[in-house]
């Protein structure tokens, strides 16, 4: 079977960056948003995961590496549009609690105070 390519669209604007994630994210596909997340020096990042349909191990790693890198610089992660399986990922691999989560892109900048 023919995995869908992991797309990742960057919006930039006055309220942070958002990066969109359309398909599965990865071991085989995780480093170019390893690299993006690295090189953001935005105050807030918000990762929306609403077409991503699964993750794997990798995928949540790379996840988990966002979070502790920015949280060590002092600077917000939101994941913003997790499904079901996705929520139920990140809860059976004990990280759901490492993260900010919120429905929406416009939910999570109220959030983080950059509505």
């Amino acid at each position: 079977m023919q995995e869908k390519p992991l797309e990742i669209e960057k919006v930039e604007d006055t309220g942070g960056v958002v990066i969109r994630l359309h398909g599965p994210l990865l071991l085989g596909n995780f480093f170019p948003l390893q690299t993006m997340v690295r090189s953001d020096t935005s105050n807030l990042l918000i990762i929306d995961l609403a077409d991503m349909p699964y993750i794997d191990s990798a995928g949540i790693g790379c996840l988990v590496g966002a979070h502790v890198s920015r949280q060590g610089s002092g600077r917000k992660l939101v994941l913003v549009g997790a499904n079901d399986r996705l929520l139920a990922s990140l809860k059976v691999t004990k990280v759901d609690q490492l993260f900010t989560m919120a429905p929406t892109v416009e939910e999570a900048r109220a959030q983080a105070g950059t509505a």
